[in-house]
């Protein structure tokens, strides 16, 4: 029996719990939350959790006291310490847990903080995240002995990303790379793979700093990736491989200092597995370029469009069976060879291994698909209470209309010049929207059919 805790409103996200420590997140709602996920986890049967964290300043603390609240529950809570998120996910295969916690504010900045968890191999989201919150306000836990366990689990994590390049071998010459872990919680995987890859190698922000003193961390948005680039040019290196925050988000560039999107990455990772697996789906967000999805349909495979969020991705791919996905933001799922879930640093030893059977590396993988022009993701502000009504009211007329929409996650229009998106934001008051053509002119046309449909609804699209 508890005293019940009412998490900050702010704090309870769609795929996630998160919030800016101090303010909408604290100590004790990590130790509210151990309580209501393991009762939760209790109540399902379970009597295993592994824990870890990333290398935020705050996440120490908040770790402390998850794990007291998870242990003071009845559960057996094996530690597997500072690392990435998928370090945190390989544990509980590998430990054979009934649930995992990781304390990680992802690629958000370093006064944020969270947790993402996986209950039974399945991601907690959605309605399992209300269900967590509402056993927090009623204060009604489960008790019992627990027990504390500290489990490290780097080495074997690090051995299982090598396995790959074990069985299958990187090919001679092995590509030159430069790796940036941003400063985040991939730095110390990163330093141990380096050191078992074959060729030549660079490691820049290595070091674990929750500050992110160098760029903030997210290999998303190109202005993080300057140092990078100079890096792999001023050392004439084959091409830079990125992570995010917590080493779920992967990006990359070429020796052209091309940024390689989280779609490319995926067309080019496609290839091999649909060698291996002839006809699997292959599924991609709803932000995607139509290039993939070509892609994907050109090497003999079946091409899904699925909704933004890695847990509603990763659902999928259990749905489907798809051996493979992944989304703009550059989380790469692969089931292929591996577990589903969304590892960064496996995702580029895979890409070190498709790069190494093509001369030319990277960037001549990148130049095999046909160049389109787009915008970056457009993100502007829309009232919580009316960002899914502009999406409904831009799909009626549009479907008034006759035009191609597909409505998997927002609106997707299908025109003679390419294709434009609006979808909500599942975790901000922000309209999403993207644009692409073949050609620049056929971009500008896109771009003011959408603002024409959103000015409809009273919103003004972003001149960027």
């Amino acid at each position: 029996m508890g005293t019940g805790h009412h998490f900050d409103r702010t704090i309870l996200r769609e795929y996630d719990i998160r919030g800016i420590v101090g303010t909408t997140l604290a100590v004790d709602d990590a130790r509210a939350l151990g309580q209501a996920f393991g009762t939760l986890v209790r109540q399902l049967g379970g009597r295993r959790i592994c824990v870890g964290y990333d290398g935020r300043i705050s996440s120490p603390a908040l770790e402390g006291a998850l794990v007291e609240g998870l242990a003071g529950t009845g559960l057996v809570v094996e530690r597997v310490g500072l690392g990435p998120s998928p370090m945190l996910y390989y544990s509980v295969f590998a430990y054979e847990a009934d649930a995992g916690i990781m304390v990680t504010g992802s690629h958000n900045p370093p006064d944020y903080n969270g947790f993402k968890m996986t209950l039974k191999g399945e991601a907690v989201y959605g309605e399992r995240i209300q269900e967590i919150g509402r056993i927090a306000a009623s204060g009604v836990f489960a008790s019992g002995t627990g027990r504390v366990e500290e489990r490290p689990v780097l080495d074997a994590y690090v051995d299982r990303l090598m396995k790959d390049v074990d069985e299958l071998g990187i090919v001679e010459p092995a590509p030159s790379v430069v790796w940036d872990p941003g400063n985040g919680a991939a730095g110390d995987v990163v330093r141990a793979l380096v050191k078992r890859l074959p060729g030549r190698h660079d490691i820049i922000n290595g070091r674990i700093d929750g500050t992110f003193p160098a760029h903030h961390p997210d290999p998303t948005v190109e202005e993080n990736l300057a140092q990078l680039k100079e890096t792999v040019a001023l050392g004439r290196f084959d091409m830079g491989i990125a992570f995010d925050g917590d080493g779920d988000r992967i990006g990359a560039i070429d020796s052209m200092g091309r940024v390689v999107w989280g779609d490319q990455l995926l067309a080019i990772l496609a290839r091999d597995v649909l060698a291996d697996e002839p006809g699997a789906t292959i599924i991609a967000d709803v932000k995607a370029s139509r290039v993939l999805f070509d892609r994907i349909a050109a090497l003999g495979g079946k091409p899904l469009m699925w909704k933004t969020g890695h847990s509603l991705i990763k659902t999928k791919m259990v749905e489907t069976g798809a051996p493979l996905a992944g989304e703009m933001s550059g989380h790469i799922f692969f089931k292929h060879r591996y577990y589903g879930f969304d590892d960064a640093l496996y995702a580029a030893i895979r890409l070190l291994l498709a790069v190494s059977r093509r001369e030319g590396g990277l960037a001549a993988l990148r130049d095999e698909l046909p160049e389109v022009v787009n915008t970056p993701e457009l993100r502007f502000p829309c009232p919580e209470d009316r960002k899914f009504a502009v999406i409904g009211e831009v799909s009626e007329r549009l479907k008034a209309n006759g035009a191609i929409v597909d409505v998997t996650d927002g609106v997707r229009v299908t025109t003679d010049d390419g294709w434009w998106l609006l979808r909500a934001s599942n975790t901000q008051d922000v309209l999403v929207a993207r644009c692409e053509a073949a050609d620049r002119a056929g971009l500008d046309r896109l771009r003011k059919e959408l603002a024409a449909q959103l000015r409809l609804s009273h919103v003004e699209l972003p001149l960027s």
